[in-house]
C-alpha cells in the first residue's frame, strides 16, 4: 500500500484530466481531419486540407492575436510588477487587504466586467462624454472598436493573474538578502537588478503563462469591445462552431492554436532560462 499511495493520490486528477483534457482533445482531432455538414453528418476523411484552409484563410487573425497576446502581457508586466512588489515589501499588515482589492473585480463575472468597459468607454459614456463636452477632446473621437480598447480590456480582466504569481514571488524573497546588498554598498537599482529581479522572475514566468495563453485565445473582448478590423481566433473559432457549423475547420483552428500556443510557450521558456530560474528561486 505504502508504493500504491502516490499512486492512489494521484489516481482522482488524473482522471481527470484524462476525462476532460486529453479524450477531448482526442475526439477534436478526430473531427479536424474530416469532412461532411451537419444535416447529412460528418465522415472521417483523413483531410488534412482542412488545416491548410484554417490557415490559408485566417492567418491574419493568428496573428493579430498573438500581437494583442503579447502586447498585453506585457502590459499586464509592467502594470502588476510595482503592484505585487509595493505590496510584498510595502504592504504590512494589510497586505491580505491589497491582495482582496486585486481580487475584487473577479467576484464579477467575466463577461459583466467586460460590457461595463464598453459603457465606459462609449462614445458618449461616462468617460468620454464629459470631456468631449468641455472641448477637451474632438466629437469624432473614440475608442471602442479599436486595437487599444480590446489590449485595454484583455489587460484589465487578466491583470489579477500576473500580479498573484509575482506577489507569491516576491514575498519569498529573504529580505535578509536585501538588507545584504544595501550593506554590501549597493544601490537601490543595484539591489533590484541584482537581488529582487532574478528571484522573482519564476514568478515572471507563471505570470506571463498564465495571461499570454488566454489573452491569445479570447473573444469576448474583441467581441464587446473591438470591431472587425479586431477579430481574433477566438471569435473566428466561435463563429465556425456555432454559425457556419463548420466543425472540422473549427477543431482545426482550435488544435493550430494550441500548438502555436505551445511552441510559443516553450520558446519562451528555453529563452528565458526555465532551469536557471528555478534553480535560483530554490536557492
Amino acid at each position: 500500500m505504502k508504493r500504491l499511495t502516490p499512486y492512489l493520490l494521484v489516481l482522482p486528477g488524473g482522471l481527470w484530466l484524462l476525462a476532460f483534457l486529453v479524450v477531448p482533445i482526442i475526439f477534436m482531432a478526430s473531427v479536424s481531419t474530416q469532412e461532411g455538414d451537419v444535416v447529412n453528418g460528418f465522415v472521417q476523411t483523413f483531410n488534412v486540407g482542412n488545416y491548410v484552409q484554417a490557415i490559408g484563410d485566417f492567418h491574419t487573425q493568428f496573428l493579430r492575436s498573438a500581437g494583442y497576446g503579447l502586447a498585453g502581457t506585457a502590459i499586464a508586466i509592467l502594470l502588476a510588477y510595482p503592484m505585487a512588489y509595493w505590496i510584498a515589501f510595502k504592504g504590512g499588515a494589510r497586505k491580505s487587504t491589497y491582495l482582496l482589492l486585486v481580487l475584487l473585480p473577479f467576484f464579477v463575472s467575466f463577461v459583466l466586467r467586460t460590457v461595463s468597459w464598453k459603457f465606459m468607454l462609449a462614445d458618449d459614456g461616462i468617460l468620454l462624454g464629459p470631456l468631449k463636452a468641455i472641448g477637451l477632446l474632438p466629437e469624432d473621437f473614440h475608442v471602442l472598436q479599436t486595437t487599444a480598447a480590446v489590449i485595454g480590456g484583455l489587460v484589465y480582466n487578466y491583470l489579477a493573474f500576473m500580479v498573484l504569481p509575482i506577489y507569491v514571488a516576491l514575498e519569498r524573497v529573504d529580505h535578509r538578502l536585501v538588507e545584504a546588498a544595501r550593506d554590501l554598498y549597493a544601490s537601490r537599482l543595484g539591489t533590484f537588478t541584482k537581488v529582487v529581479l532574478p528571484l522573482s522572475l519564476p514568478g515572471v514566468f507563471a505570470g506571463v503563462l498564465m495571461t499570454f495563453v488566454p489573452m491569445t485565445a479570447d473573444y469576448v473582448n474583441a467581441a464587446v469591445l473591438g470591431g472587425p478590423e479586431n477579430t481574433m481566433i477566438g471569435n473566428v473559432i466561435q463563429t465556425q462552431y456555432l454559425v457556419g457549423n463548420d466543425y472540422p475547420v473549427g477543431a482545426a483552428l482550435s488544435l493550430t492554436l494550441m500548438a502555436a500556443t505551445l511552441i510559443g510557450v516553450f520558446a519562451y521558456a528555453r529563452a528565458l532560462g526555465t532551469e536557471n530560474v528555478l534553480a535560483a528561486a530554490a536557492r
